[in-house]
């Protein structure tokens, strides 16, 4: 029993020290709802509430001539353009699109999450900055690869 407290104790501080507070992990949360349903319903302005704004997305693609790898690669404003239009004729998701955050990993500053969408999935590495989380990378592909050829 003394065990037990004894590692109850150090844990709690060092939860108190170092972790997150549940507003950051509602934060972080908001952060990665932003980035993917202002995609859903068009509103540029909640991606780029989301979006540091020297996020970097990149993804792999293959080459169809070469049969090569690379990195695509896209930035925030790019990302603003694109929830402007890419669904606006309402054909690019189902009626309830998948969104599922799973938390990899929070620290004070920095959090890493999964964003599992419909067709694809987003790692995210968010910071904090003047007490506000913004998405700072996005690595992703298609839950089927062969989708991203060129």
């Amino acid at each position: 029993m003394k065990y037990f407290f004894i590692c109850f104790l150090l844990f709690s501080a060092h939860q108190c020290i170092w972790g997150q507070t549940q507003q950051d992990s509602l934060a972080i949360k908001q952060a990665a709802l932003d980035y993917i349903e202002s995609q859903h319903t068009p509103n540029p302005p909640r991606m780029e509430r989301a979006l540091h704004p020297r996020m970097v997305k990149r993804t792999f693609w293959k080459d169809k001539s070469t049969g090569k790898d690379y990195l695509r690669e896209t930035n925030t404003e790019s990302m603003i353009l694109l929830s402007e239009s890419y669904n606006k004729n309402k054909d690019k998701f189902p009626a309830s699109p998948k969104k599922e955050v799973k938390f990899l990993d929070i620290s004070e500053k920095t959090a890493s999450v999964k964003l599992i969408a419909d067709e694809w999935i987003d790692y995210m590495h968010l910071a904090k900055l003047n007490d506000t989380w913004k998405i700072v990378n996005v690595l992703w592909q298609y839950n089927d690869t062969q989708r991203q050829t060129n």
